[in-house]
């Protein structure tokens, strides 16, 4: 076989309801390490409930096929001025700990020929961050996305959390926030960046 043609072999993959059966027995025996009593009506199907959660729900940005259909208009007004999206809930996982981390997303951006439907910028958002992430990376994800589907560089991003590895465990803090910037093009420069966190300020 050519290299060429090793190329443009596909790694088959693991259908979902494979992928739920050997999630779900690894999760057993997780259960199981811990002492725990499956008899319990209360943990009898926790195994597989958590292996479907994690394919069919948490984890679904995993795969490049789920990322949504996206709808962009022609900025037949040339509107030139910033376009601002503000608390775009979001719910990731942190890859470290697998600890949900929960939070809002901000962006804006000013546009070219084209302008992106409102309802998109959040589906982007919860497509990247369902997966195991860090927040710096999900930042960044989203920024260079919008990059790419806009065609412009004038795009940010702003994240704000909270971590449940920081609630739960270790330090136990349940009053703390992570924040996390994407700023590219007209927002590095002074002005326009002070703009963008003033409207991350203003709750109007």
């Amino acid at each position: 076989m050519s290299l060429n043609s090793k190329k443009n072999l596909k790694k088959k993959e693991t259908d979902s309801e494979t992928k739920i059966s050997i999630i779900a027995a690894n999760f057993k025996n997780i259960l199981e390490t811990l002492e725990l009593d499956l008899t319990n009506p209360n943990l009898k199907n926790s195994p597989h409930r958590i292996a479907k959660m994690y394919v069919n729900e948490l984890f679904t940005g995993l795969k490049n096929d789920n990322f949504p259909s996206i709808s962009l208009f022609e900025n037949n007004y040339d509107y030139q001025q910033m376009l601002v999206q503000k608390e775009i809930h979001f719910v990731s996982m942190c890859s470290h700990h697998f600890m949900p981390f929960i939070g809002y997303a901000t962006i804006a951006y000013f546009p070219g020929t084209h302008i992106i439907g409102l309802s998109k910028l959040n589906r982007i958002v919860k497509h990247f961050a369902k997966k195991p992430q860090v927040q710096e990376n999900l930042t960044q994800e989203i920024g260079t996305c919008l990059q790419d589907i806009l065609k412009t560089d004038h795009v940010a991003v702003y994240l704000n959390a909270k971590h449940f590895c920081i609630i739960a465990r270790g330090i136990e803090d349940s009053h703390s926030f992570t924040s996390t910037y994407f700023l590219e093009g007209k927002f590095r420069e002074a002005e326009t960046k002070q703009q963008f966190l003033n409207e991350i300020k203003n709750k109007i």
